[in-house]
């Protein structure tokens, strides 16, 4: 191809790709809605008078940091991994705007001063996780293969406590807004288990081939299982018996295994790459945060009393940036290096969940409720300004995505 070609082929292509892939306008939707959504909070808990929607605002931040944030980076993720794993071409177009407005639709009703009435916007809430379900199931019922499965059911189980939160939100029900709060969360962190015991030791074995320092790693498949089994253990614990001895009981189980995972994974090879260790990062949060709810269930310990939030604003959270960003460099063609400001962000994340889950033993409540949200709030902001772009912007290289 000469230059004039090639020139003018740059020329044809569109200068926005947004819709290229699937990825791509959900994973911006996560950075945003991360974004705005805590600033609301943080204006309501520093006096700001917001006014009144379908949500009382507490209710409305748990709510929008679950269907809003988490529930905008799983659709993302699935939505890049069903191509991956079935071999269909990257959902793209007409259907993948659908599924945003549909997303949008959901924020935007439920948002404060929103007019919806209560029952309307708990139904319109609850429809883009069922459109996601719908969207890449016969791509998983061509290709046959069981194993996929397991994914889409648990975001189904995350959907079911949405519906939960929603249905106490529109009158249906009573006493099943924090239920299914909890599902929600615990089903992600279980998500989280099954995907990062995937990418995370194979991701981190390929670069350290590349690097000609792979270690041997013995192959103990019955830890994976087991690690993943007690994580849905603690989701069905939960939901029967919240807040028991039991579930403490099962919260410590799958702690242990989870470090027994992560231990074989290498980590300490790879601190001189970001790009992975943020990943071991993230693992390392699961059994933190298992522990710390074991902690509290277990033995009342006053400081473990904030665990959720080290589960939600950190294991599940910090993997969802990890996974997002180094998606986001991979399906636009360009090298998994993560940027000064990625790497801050992979350091700001983490400090935010630890001040929020801790941060009232060494600094006044709302004092370290302020640095919590602080450090929130910068680390998306900076993963936004860093990769927004290339979420936005048609890969380099040409291709389609």
């Amino acid at each position: 191809m000469n230059a004039s070609a090639a020139l003018r082929r740059a020329a044809e292509r569109p200068r926005v790709a947004l819709f290229g892939h699937g990825f791509r306008p959900f994973f911006l939707l996560a950075g945003v809605w991360a974004v705005l959504a805590m600033l609301v909070w943080v204006a309501a808990l520093h006096g700001a008078v917001l006014p009144e929607g379908p949500l009382p605002i507490a209710r409305w931040h748990a709510h929008e940091l679950i269907a809003g944030f988490i529930g905008a980076a799983i659709t993302g993720f699935l939505l890049t991994a069903v191509p991956n794993w079935t071999g269909r071409r990257g959902y793209a177009g007409a259907p993948l705007v659908l599924l945003v407005v549909l997303h949008l639709a959901a924020r935007l009703v439920l948002l404060p001063g929103s007019p919806a009435p209560a029952e309307a916007a708990a139904v319109i809430a609850a429809l883009p996780l069922p459109a996601l379900l719908l969207s890449v199931l016969p791509a998983l019922i061509r290709a046959g293969a069981p194993r996929l499965y397991g994914p889409p059911a648990l975001v189904l189980a995350f959907w079911a406590g949405d519906l939960l939160m929603l249905a106490e939100t529109a009158g249906w029900t009573t006493d099943t807004f924090a239920t299914g709060q909890l599902l929600s969360l615990n089903v992600a962190l279980a998500l989280v288990g099954l995907i990062g015991g995937r990418i995370v030791p194979s991701f981190t074995l390929n670069a350290l081939r590349r690097a000609g320092a792979a270690p041997a790693t013995p192959p103990f498949p019955w830890i994976d299982r087991a690690g993943v089994i007690a994580l849905i253990g603690v989701v069905a614990i939960d939901l029967a018996a919240p807040g028991s001895l039991l579930g403490g009981g099962a919260a410590a189980v799958a702690a242990a295994l989870a470090l027994t995972r992560l231990v074989r994974w290498h980590g300490l090879a790879t601190l001189g790459q970001p790009i992975l260790w943020v990943l071991h990062l993230a693992s390392l949060l699961v059994p933190a945060a298992l522990g710390t709810n074991a902690a509290f269930l277990l033995a009342g310990a006053p400081w473990a009393s904030a665990w959720l939030h080290l589960q939600a604003s950190g294991a599940i959270a910090l993997m969802i940036l990890a996974v997002m960003t180094r998606a986001t460099l991979g399906h636009t063609g360009r090298d998994l290096v993560a940027s000064p400001l990625a790497a801050a962000a992979y350091v700001l994340i983490p400090a935010a969940a630890l001040l929020r889950a801790f941060g009232a033993e060494i600094l006044p409540y709302m004092a370290a409720l302020a640095v919590a949200g602080t450090a929130w709030l910068a680390g998306f902001t900076l993963f936004l300004i860093a990769f927004a772009p290339m979420l936005i912007a048609p890969r380099p290289d040409g291709k389609p995505g």
